[in-house]
């Protein structure tokens, strides 16, 4: 196979265009070429509004070695990965891996463990992905919580109502990202997942594609029990022996996947009582910004996007002289902010976008960088409860609903009373209220000094009329739980992974990370990788 990449085109080309530069780039006939498939398009907007995608093709040919010979520019020759699963076993372990959490995490790696033949048990303490969004809609709608299936919390995870990104920059020579978006398409996401620089699902897509992994894990013998939230964890002579599931339930296990997702607040305070070596970790915390998403489409466009482009996106980052760093953090092009609470009187926000992007506004998280410095203390659990600080901070700022300021009234620290050209696109109730005011000063002047000097990078982007939503609170997880060179924590058997682990940033990732500690269960149950 033969790699031929920086092949560029321009925006709204014809369907065999790409074929037809195939055939100029490596000096062939048409026949020659027996197949061949796109690994990653990305778009260059150098020469904006003149806009081209930048193609990199992997390609079968006919005589390989004689068009390599020739030496066509950016041309390589190439070997693709493909990650494949071993034989699964004949008869499942008697004590089945139990996977705590539903999240991209949790959810592949019951997929690896089903198709290995080990009949994986997947507690969710919140609903299936059907009966959660009914919870969802009704909190969005009246701000009835269930504490136990929200935003955060129920099949999915928390990346279920979200962008759905799947770009990662973890490194993967062992094939597993490729494994991980290929199972996204056969479970019904869009193929350009495979080769787009950027992929995204959307939350709408999501919740299909979460639907039919699980359905495909019970197919396989695996068992998904929602509903059942783990309250505390059995360990004998250093041992995971199993767990306890609502208070009362006890369920025998050698092999435990640790995959609650950044927001088991609970779980982690069980797991501080434990001979389980957990970490403080720095995080980031601040608002959701939008603006127009015509703004952003003509400063990374020089146009609207119209048809044939996608909502533009963007990455701004800042360092401050104080030291502190503020950057945007899961964009969200023609998306919503959520509200994505899961404890009682507090309010946190996230960002959403369906497959479409079609929303009127973008937003992201601008955020800035926080430590035991802005906690307080140096404790384990210290940023979980400086999270929970700034969230009492937000609920009471916006009186139960979502707080919306004006960016040019957070500068002059006054109430917004209207709104300006930007009308705030959110899933759930908002009102006006004093976004500043939930953030330590260090911090709310860390986030003016921080979106005031973006307007180098982004004209426009500091406008007075953008509106600021708090509080952003759960961008990662608060700790850092370790594990060792076999992934299982200090108590043997017991295996933190994900993003709530602190082992992931993001669906991709986690994801990943789910099947690599998959891989680490099913070989000490005596299958070889």
């Amino acid at each position: 196979m033969i790699q031929v990449q920086q092949l560029k085109l321009p925006v709204g080309h014809k369907d065999t265009a790409l074929l037809e530069a195939l055939i100029a780039k490596l000096h062939v006939k048409k026949d020659d070429i027996l197949s061949f498939e796109v690994a990653k398009r990305s778009l260059d907007a150098r020469k904006k509004p003149e806009l081209f995608y930048s193609y990199v093709v992997n390609v079968q040919v006919k005589n390989q070695a004689a068009v390599l010979k020739k030496k066509p520019k950016n041309t390589i020759p190439f070997e693709k990965k493909i990650y494949q699963l071993p034989t699964p076993l004949k008869e499942a372990p008697s004590l089945r891996p139990v996977i705590i959490g539903t999240g991209p995490a949790g959810l592949f790696a019951g997929l690896v463990l089903a198709r290995l033949g080990c009949r994986p048990i997947l507690l969710e303490r919140g609903d299936s992905v059907e009966e959660r969004q009914k919870k969802v809609d009704i909190f969005w709608n009246t701000g009835i919580l269930d504490l136990e299936s929200n935003v955060q919390f129920g099949e999915g995870g928390a990346g279920t109502f979200s962008d759905g990104k799947l770009n990662t920059a973890v490194k993967d020579p062992s094939g597993r990202n490729g494994f991980v978006l290929r199972t996204f398409v056969e479970m019904g996401a869009d193929p350009e997942i495979l080769y787009l620089n950027k992929p995204h699902i959307g939350t709408d897509v999501l919740r299909t594609v979460v639907t039919r992994l699980r359905k495909e894990i019970c197919a396989l013998g695996g068992e998904v029990r929602f509903r059942n939230r783990v309250t505390d964890f059995f360990i004998r002579d250093g041992r995971i022996t199993g767990v306890e599931i609502n208070g009362k339930e006890r369920l025998d296990a050698s092999q435990v996947i640790l995959a609650t997702g950044h927001s088991a607040r609970d779980t982690f305070e069980v797991l501080l009582g434990k001979p389980v070596l957990m970490k403080a970790k720095s995080f980031a915390v601040g608002v959701r910004m939008e603006h127009p998403q015509e703004l952003i489409d003509r400063n990374q466009y020089g146009r609207p996007h119209g048809k044939s482009l996608p909502a533009a996106d963007y990455k701004v980052t800042r360092k401050l002289e104080n030291g502190k760093g503020v950057y945007s953090f899961c964009m969200c092009p023609g998306g919503y902010v959520v509200n994505a609470s899961s404890e009682q009187q507090m309010l946190a926000v996230n960002g959403m976008s369906y497959h479409s992007r079609a929303g009127q506004n973008a937003n992201s998280a601008m955020v800035v960088t926080v430590g035991p410095e802005d906690f307080g203390s140096d404790a384990i659990l210290a940023g979980m409860e400086f999270q929970r600080k700034l969230e009492r901070a937000a609920y009471e700022a916006g009186e139960g609903k979502i707080p919306v300021q004006l960016f040019g009234d957070f500068l002059k620290n006054q109430k917004s009373v209207t709104l300006g050209e930007v009308e705030p696109q959110n899933k759930g109730q908002w009102q006006f209220g004093d976004v500043r005011g939930i953030f330590p000063e260090r911090l709310s002047r860390s986030l003016a000094e921080g979106i005031s000097s973006c307007e180098y990078l982004i004209p426009g982007f500091s406008r007075p009329d953008a509106v600021l939503s708090g509080v952003e609170s759960r961008t990662s997880s608060p700790v850092h739980i370790e594990r060792d060179e076999n992934l299982q924590s200090t108590v043997k058997g017991l295996y933190p992974c994900g993003e709530g682990a602190g082992y992931a940033g993001g669906i991709t990732s986690a994801a990943m990370d789910g099947v690599k500690v998959a891989e680490r269960v099913a070989a000490l149950l005596g299958i070889s990788l």
